[in-house]
């Protein structure tokens, strides 16, 4: 008896799914600045991959305020085609540190030359929410905050949820907090953050190369979210983020796919401070494919606490340190394979968003 072909098809494509690999869990911890820019190209690029299943997308005061990125977020997800992933309203301002306190601090030992939501050349109050330049959402947030969503997740999906952390760690140690059990419950920890000796004239680190803005903004937190024993931690410095550039004819390429997304990128890109620098692009490439790092290195990591002038900078040691500071190891990444990236950064955007 001859089968069908329709009905050979169908065995054949379920054979295929039988033998696929399953999506990676991810839950994205992000300082959803927009339009456009890296935070939201990094989200783009986990929610396009076919690679990554995103739980959710939990949100944190940093580059911008808290309220003003979560409708970015809701909008960008809209534009996609994929505003059934949640988004999950973090914290509205970090853990200790404040503007009035840090705007001391930098007439004390020198102004800093970004300060994200803190920033007078686009300050608004926290909770205002100006009219958004990509329409505005239909959808709405969430009704949980980041910590507890954190916390159902990784305790829903035991040693399966890898947590990508692309700003201030205010969510994280604020979940940490409330239930220490979440590093030992996720799979690892990603994120984009630190310097040691960044090779650049951008002014942000030409005077403290050890200065970066997530850890800055908010240090408490990330001296907590270090300390906690993940199994597995990955740093993307400031060193291997100004290695990276998104240039005019990136952009183009992009464009010229026709998708939404395609054009949201192509109009937002290039608007927001630092934009041709891909700070946290790398993050998302490197946990999709980590053959895109050519060089790292597992030192202890953890944060300056002291309210001197060297408050917010990363402090790193020897994995052979015989002292074993009060910090867990962190493989650092210092270097990159471009074409690669580069490659990957437009398939994604110019492909078709899985569902």
């Amino acid at each position: 008896m001859k089968i069908p072909r329709s009905v050979v098809v169908l065995l054949t494509f379920c054979a295929t799914l039988s033998f696929a690999q399953p999506r990676r869990k991810i839950i994205i911890n992000e300082d959803c600045s927009g339009p456009g820019g890296s935070n939201m190209q990094t989200v783009a690029m986990l929610v396009q991959s076919p690679q990554a299943e995103v739980l959710g997308i939990t949100v944190v005061s940093g580059d911008a305020w808290r309220d003003e990125e979560v409708v970015h977020t809701l909008r960008l997800l809209e534009i996609m085609g994929r505003a059934d992933i949640p988004v999950v309203p973090g914290a509205a301002f970090p853990l200790v540190r404040t503007r009035v306190e840090s705007q001391a601090w930098q007439q004390r030992y020198g102004k800093v030359a970004y300060a994200g939501a803190w920033d007078e050349r686009w300050w608004h109050e926290p909770y205002v929410v100006p009219p958004l330049a990509e329409g505005q959402p239909k959808t709405k947030p969430a009704d949980e905050d980041a910590a507890h969503f954190i916390i159902r997740m990784v305790h829903k999906y035991p040693n399966e949820v890898t947590i990508y952390e692309g700003g201030p760690m205010t969510n994280l140690a604020l979940a940490i907090s409330l239930d220490p059990k979440v590093p030992e419950l996720a799979q690892e920890l990603v994120f984009m953050g630190g310097g040691i000796s960044p090779q650049t004239d951008n002014p942000e680190f030409a005077n403290n190369p050890r200065h970066e803005f997530n850890f800055w903004f908010d240090p408490e937190a990330a001296a907590i979210v270090l300390r906690a024993p993940w199994k597995k931690i990955i740093c993307t410095p400031t060193d291997v983020s100004v290695k990276t550039k998104l240039t005019a004819e990136m952009i183009k390429q992009i464009e010229a796919a026709g998708t939404p997304l395609a054009r949201y990128i192509a109009k937002f890109a290039m608007l927001t401070p630092g934009a041709d620098i891909m700070w946290d692009e790398i993050t998302a490439a490197a946990w999709l494919d980590p053959s895109i790092i050519t060089k790292a290195e597992t030192r202890y990591m953890t944060v300056d606490l002291d309210h001197g002038a060297a408050y917010g900078n990363t402090l790193t040691w020897s994995a052979k340190d015989p002292l074993k500071p009060a910090t867990q190891l962190v493989e650092i990444q210092f270097d990159l394979d471009p074409a690669k990236f580069y490659g990957m950064f437009k398939d994604l955007m110019t492909g078709p968003t899985p569902h």
